[in-house]
């Protein structure tokens, strides 16, 4: 496809399509990495979103872009990539963050990017579009990511509960206040450097279907990095209110070494996943951390009601936004 199919209007209009939804992105999910500083007065919300953004751009110097290779060239067939898919893609994605965001349900952004360019490609070449090792992975990593973060923040916990156990209670809740601060920064920079380079492999998707970037490149271009770092930590900025309180508090009652536990097993949660280019949800891997956490104060101290209520959640992000962007598939042949 020539880039004169797509015609230079609607590929501007479809990468701030997607700067949007990065933006939405780091807004619907910056309660996973304050809501832990936040739920234990750390931080003053303003100070937390502040120090989440500002991590969340700095991953732009200490990751490889391979979550961008596996979304660019690993889910769907670039060959049947053209506007109508990435303009049902972003589509999908865009109303089914709104819709969670607005009912406070800590659902995936990542996920629902990934369904929305599952339901657009099936929409336009079938199923035999899909990339199943790329989509595989994915999938797979919807119980992986928030198992890993159950068990490391768990294991954080109980290490941090023998190492403290001679402690005073008033001098570890007063050091652990200051290991949050860390924690919350590891965490964001987890948050920064798997979820923009979703948004970095959309429009790297774009540009190659409108033979604007060099299919030989090995990596996109530095504008569309830098554009997509910036537009996640503008939107962990602003902040998804409604979801802090669900994350912070609902799950299970949260203090300084909790929160620090929680964080910091979620952060090597995506550090690792992040290595190995695979797409996880942020969301999926702090409420898992939470979970663990408070499971070692016995299983009772989850509201495992709550907890539920996200899974359902996760297990229905990717089909509800595949059957949004199907449909926006086909209004996108009568609007662009």
């Amino acid at each position: 496809m020539s880039s004169l199919e797509i015609g230079l209007p609607v590929i501007i209009l479809l990468v701030v399509l997607a700067l949007l939804f990065d933006f939405m992105n780091g807004f619907h999910d910056a309660a996973n990495s304050i809501a832990t500083v936040v739920s234990t007065r750390v931080l003053k919300p303003h100070q937390a979103v502040l120090w989440a953004a500002l991590f969340n751009v700095i991953a732009i110097f200490i990751f490889q872009l391979k979550v961008a290779t596996t979304i660019g060239k690993g889910t769907i067939d670039p060959v049947i990539v053209d506007h109508y898919v990435i303009f049902g893609a972003l589509v999908g994605a865009i109303l089914w963050n709104v819709i969670t965001w607005y009912y406070g349900i800590p659902s995936s952004s990542s996920h629902a990017l990934i369904g929305g360019l599952v339901g657009a490609a099936v929409a336009k070449g079938g199923f035999h579009s899909l990339i199943w090792a790329g989509l595989g992975k994915t999938i797979l990593f919807i119980f992986v990511a928030p198992f890993l973060g159950f068990m490391l923040g768990g294991l954080m916990m109980v290490a941090v509960a023998w190492l403290c156990i001679r402690v005073p209670a008033g001098k570890a809740d007063a050091a652990f206040r200051r290991l949050q601060l860390i924690s919350a920064a590891m965490y964001s920079l987890g948050h920064g450097g798997n979820d923009a380079q979703k948004t970095i492999g959309i429009i790297w998707m774009l540009l190659l279907a409108a033979n604007v970037t060099d299919p030989a490149a090995t990596r996109p271009d530095t504008w569309v990095i830098v554009a997509c770092y910036m537009s996640m930590g503008l939107g962990t900025m602003f902040g998804g209110w409604r979801i802090v309180k669900t994350m912070g508090n609902r799950i299970t009652k949260l203090d300084q070494p909790r929160g620090f536990c929680a964080n910091f097993g979620g952060a090597l949660t995506l550090f690792m996943a992040t290595a190995f280019g695979i797409p996880v949800s942020t969301t999926h891997t702090i409420t898992g951390a939470i979970a663990g956490v408070g499971t070692t104060a016995g299983a009772k101290q989850v509201r495992w009601g709550v907890a539920r209520g996200i899974f359902w959640a996760w297990i229905l992000t990717i089909p509800a936004t595949a059957l949004i962007a199907a449909l926006a598939w086909g209004i996108g042949h009568l609007v662009l």
